[in-house]
């Protein structure tokens, strides 16, 4: 055979080794961005279906998904304050078929309670998408008009304010005890799975006071809900009437709880990349920006290097409030 003939039977041979390889190792040839996705890919929502980020989440999933190519379908896992998806990511397998929506109590939880997975460690945040309007709403027959007539009466009747939130730890819990500890205020907490069931709550007059994400939005414009006071930084463009905390004496009690999506740590970092630039896109197409508006809020992209410095921040920030608050104690790791 001469050097020619041998060269190519040489190079038919390493091809068809490569070739067996990937045959042998699946897992391999998933790897490759150009085989990825080849199926349906899971985001899990910890959170009620029906509710504000549940609703938001869908129209980001199937916009996201008409550009794979490969619907992007919602898991909703509600109840521990949004905290379920941090053990799911982690026992997910690392192939970009499960991914998450990271809400801030992901990261506050290890701080309150020992818990065995590690947002940190375990999920790679792909993008940050967005933030929330938090506010208090009561009946809209309540006897309380305004933030003042709502502390007073609570300091009227120490211990029997019911105020409801979105679980325990939650950014809405965490907010409300800030503001009603400085007011020297004893109230009862009562913690729900999600906004709808909430929100009913204090529509039906089961609960007094609701604090929560614009989740409330829909009840406030029917009328069955009236807003109180909100944790903006500024009015809301919404609800320009409705005053903020920290115009009523509370200049550090200002909260968005800004989330996004993550994925198992040990995805290939090429399928990271195609996940934040379809999820881009999907955030800032008028569909998804509409939808946003119904709740108050706007696109607070970070790309995957800067949502992991957030994080990374945030959890060092939530270490001191929690200690602040007496929830953790500081030399907690």
């Amino acid at each position: 055979m001469d050097d020619a003939n041998r060269r190519g039977a040489l190079g038919r041979r390493t091809l068809l080794g490569a070739c067996a390889s990937l045959v042998a190792c699946p897992a391999l040839a998933l790897a490759q961005p150009s085989a990825w996705p080849a199926r349906p890919i899971t985001l899990i929502v910890p959170w009620p279906a029906g509710g504000q980020t549940d609703i938001t989440m869908r129209i980001l999933a199937d916009l996201a998904g008409r550009q794979l190519g490969q619907s992007v379908v919602i898991d909703n896992k509600p109840g521990a304050a949004g905290t379920l998806v941090g053990p799911a990511l982690r026992a997910a397998a690392p192939d970009g078929y499960t991914i998450g929506q990271l809400p801030l109590t992901l990261y506050r939880a290890p701080l309150q309670r020992k818990v065995p997975w590690d947002p940190l460690r375990d999920i790679t945040p792909v993008i940050q998408v967005s933030g929330v309007t938090f506010g208090i709403v009561v009946p809209a027959d309540s006897a309380f008009h305004t933030f003042g007539e709502m502390i007073a009466w609570a300091r009227e009747h120490p211990g029997s304010l019911t105020v409801g939130s979105t679980g325990v730890g939650s950014t809405a819990h965490l907010a409300m005890e800030d503001v009603l500890s400085r007011e020297g205020v004893s109230y009862i907490h009562v913690p729900y799975k999600g906004t709808a069931d909430q929100m009913l709550a204090v529509a039906s007059k089961t609960l007094m006071v609701g604090v929560n994400s614009t989740g409330f939005a829909p009840y406030v414009e029917s009328g069955r809900l009236r807003l109180l006071a909100n944790f903006n930084a500024q009015r809301s463009k919404r609800w320009p009437l409705v005053p903020t905390l920290r115009e009523l004496g509370h200049p550090h009690a200002v909260y968005t709880s800004p989330y996004g999506i993550g994925a198992p740590v040990a995805v290939d970092r090429a399928i990271i990349r195609r996940l934040h630039d379809v999820f881009r896109t999907a955030l800032f197409d008028p569909a998804h920006l509409q939808e946003l508006a119904k709740y108050d809020q706007e696109p607070e992209y970070l790309n995957t290097a800067d949502y992991g410095r957030y994080v990374q921040e945030v959890t060092a920030r939530e270490r001191l409030l929690l200690a602040r608050l007496g929830i953790v104690p500081t030399q907690a790791e």
